[in-house]
């Protein structure tokens, strides 16, 4: 079971070894120099891309392998996305926290499928629901079996290539669903079909802003992806952070949380 305020760091989709291999050392050292417990994330397979000829990762067997090599190296616990109920048992030998994308958090089959496997669980918020709603795919988890559930905000999409983050959502969702609620602080800059060719696109230079304002409004953790250079990376590089900019921004996290522990 994962406590406390948690970092999930990695690149979005498993690449191979040696890339791993030095974003997880990284985030691991990163996450030890300020004292907050990290969990490695990448996915096997990217199965909602905007393009069919968009990468989409190594596959079900040789991801997890590759996953296995990080946990294996490394020490850290893993977290990876499945997106059909027949993934959640090969990923859950694997992974410690498995992750239902924001586009399948109604999908019951797949939620009671993640929760039968008694892994913690972490539900994306679509981007079309609100905090309330998202009591329901908690309820579905719980009811498969799983005892620790999060809720990951990511914004809200109104239709303009751009999401907006509600920062009442925090406390919203916490008290819909009695779930603890991370923040993702890369999706939430995607610009969905914005990127000219109809692809996604994003702003990562409000990465930092929006993680400090969600870590003060009071979030139980923290999702980032991050890639040694974000232009060259297979999925997502438009709204990544720099890998040499965690230290910083972490420091950032830290400074912001113990002011709010000594109010």
């Amino acid at each position: 079971m994962l406590e406390g305020f948690t970092l999930f760091a990695g690149p979005c989709v498993v690449e191979d070894d040696d890339l791993n291999l030095t974003v997880a050392r990284a985030v691991l050292a990163a996450g030890r120099d300020v004292g907050i417990p990290v969990v490695f994330k990448a996915s096997f397979e990217k199965a909602n891309r905007s393009r069919l000829s968009s990468h989409r990762g190594p596959g079900l067997s040789r991801g997890l392998d590759r996953l296995a090599t990080v946990r294996r190296e490394t020490g850290l616990p893993i977290l990876t996305d499945i997106h059909e109920p027949d993934q959640a048992g090969p990923a859950a030998e694997v992974a410690d926290v498995l992750q239902i994308p924001a586009f399948l958090c109604r999908q019951t089959a797949l939620l009671l499928a993640a929760g039968a496997t008694g892994k913690a669980v972490n539900v994306k918020k679509g981007q079309w629901m609100s905090a309330g709603a998202m009591a329901g795919a908690v309820e579905k988890v719980r009811a498969g079996g799983s005892g620790q559930v999060f809720v990951t905000e990511r914004g809200t999409s109104f239709g303009y290539s751009d999401l907006v983050v509600d920062m009442r959502n925090f406390s919203r969702i916490r008290e819909a669903t009695g779930a603890p609620v991370i923040f993702d602080g890369t999706h939430s800059v995607q610009q969905p079909g914005g990127g000219g060719d109809g692809s996604t696109g994003g702003t990562p230079q409000h990465i930092g802003a929006l993680v400090r304002g969600a870590v003060a409004a009071g979030c139980d953790g923290l999702f980032v992806e991050v890639h040694p250079c974000p232009a060259s990376a297979p999925s997502d590089g438009s709204n990544m952070l720099p890998l040499d900019a965690l230290p910083d921004l972490l420091s950032d996290v830290a400074g912001i949380r113990t002011a709010i522990a000594s109010r």
